[in-house]
């Protein structure tokens, strides 16, 4: 990912009673392999956080955040300027909700035909290393795996207008109101629900692969395709399309699920930012013995299906509408 400018600014804040301090840096930083290893381990990392996604609200792109941006995208602020500018919003932020800063580390890089600006609090770990003497010393280490406040702005996306979840933001599992401020200080209003959206996704394929009687073989197939998919486009950080989706579902015809989704109406977006969680979670479990066979999504276990160990027993609470016409036509 080639980058275009990158710069560090200090936000200094060494306990919850002290104010934060900025301490600008006056120029980018020269380009290294360093930075470019940095920034690639860092977008790995934050491809599998929990994170929102969302856009830029009218109401506050005029003399904020987005508004600074669009300067500096058509040359009218520097991006020393901007990168100040941005830091001292995240300033206010540490101060309200943080015990101590850190650097702070604006990223402008190009993927492909797409740029991208990463915006992210970096924090500090105690590492180890050898000394000249080969004796063991400590280190101070840029700990990635720590992302209290990080976003990934597409500005491809964004200055094309066509759609909503264009910024990616980390979400602090400790602090709510810490999230909620974040997303003001961008003027972000989520567009879309990634946990939700994929859980309807995948509800969706197991809708379709029961309407469509597939075997057992066939549905494990299709299962490992599209999660395959899915979750290479987490690693990514991409979206997972619905037409993808569906040329994976049925290669023979490749609209039949997304038809089929959009004449079910399950609300879906044309592209579904994917949750890491939820797509481990969907599986699908499978038992041949004695003439018998079962596969279901793993999903189901503890709602639809139950499993009693003590009586060895397995509960389905809710048979599907065909088997139960083969059931019904059996006894009369």
């Amino acid at each position: 990912m080639p980058i275009v400018q990158s710069i560090v600014h200090y936000l200094d804040k060494s306990a919850d009673d002290q104010s934060t301090t900025l301490n600008p840096t006056p120029a980018p930083m020269a380009g290294s392999e360093a930075m470019d290893a940095l920034l690639n381990q860092f977008n790995a990392t934050f491809n599998g956080k929990t994170k929102g996604w969302g856009h830029f609200n009218g109401a506050d792109e005029s003399g904020a955040f987005a508004h600074a941006l669009g300067e500096y995208l058509v040359g009218n602020l520097d991006f020393v300027a901007f990168t100040q500018q941005g830091a001292e919003r995240f300033r206010a932020l540490i101060d309200e909700h943080l015990s101590t800063g850190g650097p702070l580390l604006f990223v402008h890089a190009r993927q492909g035909e797409a740029e991208f600006l990463t915006v992210a609090l970096l924090h500090y770990r105690e590492g180890f290393t050898l000394d000249e003497h080969r004796n063991v010393t400590t280190d101070r280490q840029l700990n990635l795996s720590q992302m209290t406040l990080a976003v990934r702005i597409d500005l491809t996306q964004w200055q094309a207008g066509q759609s909503k979840q264009y910024i990616a933001f980390t979400r602090d599992r400790g602090g709510k109101k810490l999230s909620e401020d974040f997303q003001a200080l961008l003027g972000c209003t989520e567009g879309v629900d990634a946990t939700s959206e994929t859980r309807t996704l995948l509800k969706a394929f197991s809708d379709y692969v029961e309407n469509e009687s597939m075997d057992e073989s066939q549905s494990r197939e299709k299962t490992d395709a599209v999660i395959d998919y899915a979750s290479d486009q987490s690693k990514r950080g991409e979206s997972i399309t619905l037409e993808e989706f569906s040329s994976l579902v049925d290669d023979e015809r490749p609209d039949a699920f997304y038809d089929y989704i959009r004449n079910k109406d399950y609300g879906l977006s044309p592209e579904i930012p994917p949750d890491k969680r939820t797509l481990q979670q969907f599986r699908r479990f499978t038992g041949r013995a004695g003439g018998m066979s079962i596969s279901f999504d793993s999903h189901l276990l503890g709602d639809s299906i139950e499993y009693n160990e003590a009586q060895d027993r397995l509960i389905i609470k809710k048979v599907p509408d065909k088997l139960k016409e083969q059931l019904l036509d059996k006894r009369g």
